[in-house]
């Protein structure tokens, strides 16, 4: 892994000998000095919608080798992924979701 932009661009290593693929979260910024509201600097994806694609990769490996530790890890992927998901709806609730607050 390779940070391009702290927190939102990364380069990530191919396993084998290859071209390297990028990973790119979304990126908002104020919209202008001192403002709470947000705008999307850069479009990409979200923490959530990684966690999703890890929790399906090891779900398919487990059918294929299953193991404790496969196991384990699904089960803290989807803890990892409830937990954000409960930060949204709580930010939702209180108003807050999408703007930046000091």
């Amino acid at each position: 892994m390779n940070i391009l932009t702290e927190g939102h661009l990364y380069t990530l290593a191919p396993f084998e000998p290859g071209e390297h693929q990028q990973l790119q979260f979304i990126h908002k910024v104020p919209t202008h000095p001192g403002s709470t509201e947000l705008e999307t600097k850069a479009n990409g994806t979200t923490n959530e919608e990684v966690l999703e694609v890890l929790i399906d990769r090891m779900k398919y490996l487990q059918a294929k080798f299953p193991c404790k530790e496969n196991a384990c890890c699904i089960t803290h992927l989807e803890e990892a992924l409830m937990w954000l998901e409960k930060r949204t709806r709580d930010r939702v609730k209180r108003n807050v979701e999408g703007k930046q607050l000091a």
